[in-house]
């Protein structure tokens, strides 16, 4: 089932300006539902703007988004409703904090769903527990702590409301190499768990290749190619032609194979790497 879709996708900053700047270009692409999808891209390639279109909170300059099978502007009304749905995480979240404790501030969007308070305590819970943070910071106010705890209780506030496509931007920044893992591998077990759609956009390509099984690939406010994430990081040449990296275990394997070394090209995660090496081990 598709869960977004968008044809002949547009957006134009500043139109009628001296500053006018087009930022998507004709964006023709289908997210599945299920999908734990990566975008990628350099700095102004489109990725945050293509994502802020998908529930409405930019509309298109030209074309059409669809959610479930629905244009979301058919009904200017009801355009809210999608950012429900479809709740982004952006890349600075914990700039969205502004209660006095960290209860409200999770609380904030179930609340605005109308949820009673015992479905509310619920959600806030489950969420806080995603993202690896107990219930002793909930009385607490998120002003006091750490940065990488802001990050997270701000993305809690997004998965408390239970969204159909959980979009995140950036989620691990600032966080340190624990941290991220635990952050992500409790997202890849909720998404499991819900057979929700995730969508994630990163620099970090371990990261993009550990956890996204297909890849959409921007390039100057247009996609550049699309496909699973071995297709997509097998192609060395391409992405490095407009400055994207692949994961540095695929360089290392890369560069053996290069060098007169019988191994894969093919490594994209860790995983893969520890997998293939024991398999050689053992012929040994």
């Amino acid at each position: 089932m598709v869960k977004i879709k968008t044809t002949n996708l547009s957006y134009i900053y500043s139109k009628g300006t001296p500053f006018e700047k087009n930022a998507l270009n004709n964006i023709d692409l289908e997210i599945q539902q299920g999908e734990f999808i990566g975008i990628i891209g350099h700095t102004g390639s489109g990725k945050s703007t293509l994502i802020q279109n998908f529930n409405g909170l930019l509309k298109p300059s030209k074309g059409e988004v669809y959610v479930n099978g629905k244009n979301i502007w058919n009904n200017i009304d009801k355009v809210y409703e999608y950012r429900f749905k479809i709740g982004i995480a952006f890349q600075y979240p914990e700039h969205q904090l502004f209660q006095e404790t960290v209860f409200k501030d999770v609380a904030f969007g179930p609340t605005n769903m109308g949820l009673g308070q015992d479905d509310i305590s619920h959600r806030v819970k489950w969420a806080m527990n995603i993202v690896g943070l107990s219930n002793d910071y909930l009385d607490k106010s998120p002003f006091e702590l750490s940065g990488g705890q802001k990050r997270r209780i701000a993305l809690a506030g997004i998965i408390s409301m239970d969204p159909e496509v959980l979009v995140l931007d950036e989620p691990t920044a600032g966080l340190d190499p624990k941290g991220r893992k635990l952050l992500l591998e409790n997202i890849h077990e909720y998404q499991k768990n819900k057979k929700n759609t995730i969508i994630l956009v990163s620099h970090n390509m371990e990261e993009v290749s550990q956890y996204c099984k297909s890849i959409i690939v921007m390039n100057k406010s247009s996609i550049y190619m699309t496909g699973l994430s071995k297709e997509i990081f097998s192609q060395t040449d391409k992405l490095k032609s407009i400055g994207l990296e692949i994961p540095v275990i695929t360089q290392i394997f890369k560069k053996l194979s290069d060098d007169g070394f019988h191994l894969r090209k093919d490594i994209h995660t860790v995983n893969d790497a520890v997998d293939y090496l024991d398999s050689l081990f053992i012929k040994l």
